[in-house]
């Protein structure tokens, strides 16, 4: 409503219509117009390209990505596996971003091994923008029972608020601190621009442009800005390709055949005493957004080593967060998430136990669970399933070389036993919404 009324103040004339689904309201609108043709861009999902194909629509290519359709699927079919650094550097030349000649400036292509330092003690949050609702938000926020919300911009003048805020208040410490978690700063040092830029209210390449000016200015340290690069540039375009390149039916794989349904823990908070993962879901449930490594490491974590079924949590994770989109989600989730593709995007699974989720947050402090131990009523169950999955899957991971390392560790454990009868409870537990 923000962008019709935008439109209307720059001299555009503009029908807006609320339909029940969009093939509904083309219909509502070619009816009233007499229209015969159709013209929009390609779609952001499979079952919305196949809805106006249905209709005979006329496409052009949708500009809210920087590489076209053709370059990736001439990369991906060129590769034996689907390494994203591979694309992400043949990205910076193509782009000439971050290069000195033809290479990459500093000396390096990524500062990943750089990037994650816990915060320190003591760290205290960026001062974080607050967004005042108008009219038009509130009627919104009335018409589907939802609280305005003051987290989150609903204008593209507001949407580039935030990415101003994020370069003078986050930048510089962004890449050191990008995998840090804290029940406290629920953003950490993060953009919060995924949403924007996923609607369409900032383009790729002005918040590229935007923060390479930053950058130029001397005073952001190189791994900041190269991590943030290889997040547009990089992951962006590149699930945004592999969607598109593994075709409709990858989001049914579930290649580990893991059967358990939903945890209850995952649609309220209030089921479950793990304080990672009931800080994190009360995150979810205020704001609808966490940063990477809460999804990667606690929430996609649990659900990988608890053996979640990845079409049920998929459909979690699409309606529940604000940057959420089928070319995103499905294959993050699918993929990397819970490695129900065999291995076909990400070569080892992202499975961990507590002592990670120690290292690098604070919400072991007064947890009930301790992450040193597997074994017992104290023992954090992200520890104890971590060894019990590695267990579980011992024939499926074999013959992964990256996967080696962790197999020998379950040899060496003199309590596999009592660890297999403590992840049954642990399980157990779970799904009643007690641990």
């Amino acid at each position: 409503m923000h962008f019709a009324q935008e439109l209307r103040a720059e001299g555009f004339t503009v029908e807006y219509l609320q339909a029940e689904s969009t093939l509904a309201g083309i219909a509502e609108a070619k009816k009233k117009y007499g229209i015969d043709q159709l013209h929009a861009a390609r779609q952001s999902s499979f079952r919305l390209q196949k809805d106006l194909d249905s209709i005979d629509a006329t496409f052009c290519e949708n500009d809210f990505f920087l590489t076209p359709p053709a370059l990736f699927a001439s990369w991906a079919q060129s590769q034996k596996s689907y390494l994203m650094e591979n694309f992400y550097r043949k990205q910076r030349v193509r782009l000439n971003i971050l290069m000195d000649g033809n290479e990459p400036l500093g000396g390096q292509w990524n500062y990943d091994k750089d990037n994650r330092d816990p915060l320190p003690k003591g760290h205290q949050p960026a001062p974080y923008l607050e967004h005042e609702s108008d009219e038009i938000d509130r009627d919104v926020a009335k018409r589907f029972r939802i609280k305005p919300s003051k987290d989150w911009a609903t204008t593209r003048a507001g949407a580039r608020g935030v990415l101003k805020h994020f370069l003078e208040y986050n930048f510089a410490t962004f890449g050191r601190y990008e995998d840090a978690m804290n029940s406290k700063d629920w953003a950490v040092h993060h953009s919060l621009l995924s949403p924007y830029i996923n609607n369409g209210l900032l383009h790729p390449s002005e918040v590229i442009e935007a923060a390479l000016k930053q950058f130029a200015g001397d005073t952001i340290p190189i791994e900041s800005c190269e991590a943030f690069v290889r997040q547009i540039i990089g992951w962006r375009e590149y699930i945004n390709g592999m969607y598109w390149h593994l075709g409709q039916d990858y989001r049914e794989h579930n290649g580990l055949n893991a059967t358990r349904k939903l945890l209850p823990l995952f649609t309220d908070s209030s089921n479950t005493k793990m304080n990672c993962v009931k800080s994190i879901v009360a995150d979810v449930e205020e704001r609808s957004w966490v940063h990477h490594i809460p999804r990667l490491m606690v929430l996609s974590n649990l659900a990988l080593i608890a053996g979640v079924n990845p079409q049920e949590y998929l459909e979690w994770m699409r309606v529940s967060f604000i940057d959420a989109g089928d070319w995103v989600m499905v294959p993050n989730v699918i993929g990397m998430g819970v490695h129900a593709d065999g291995g076909e995007m990400m070569t080892k699974p992202y499975a961990a136990g507590g002592a990670y989720i120690s290292r690098m947050s604070d919400y072991c402090k007064g947890c009930i669970y301790d992450p040193k131990k597997r074994t017992g009523d104290k023992a954090c169950p992200f520890t104890t399933l971590y060894w019990d999955f590695l267990d579980r899957n011992r024939n499926e991971f074999s013959s992964n070389h990256r996967m080696a390392q962790q197999l020998a560790g379950i040899n060496r454990l003199s309590d596999l036993e009592e660890t297999r009868d403590r992840a049954q409870e642990v399980l157990q537990g779970l799904e009643a919404g007690k641990i």
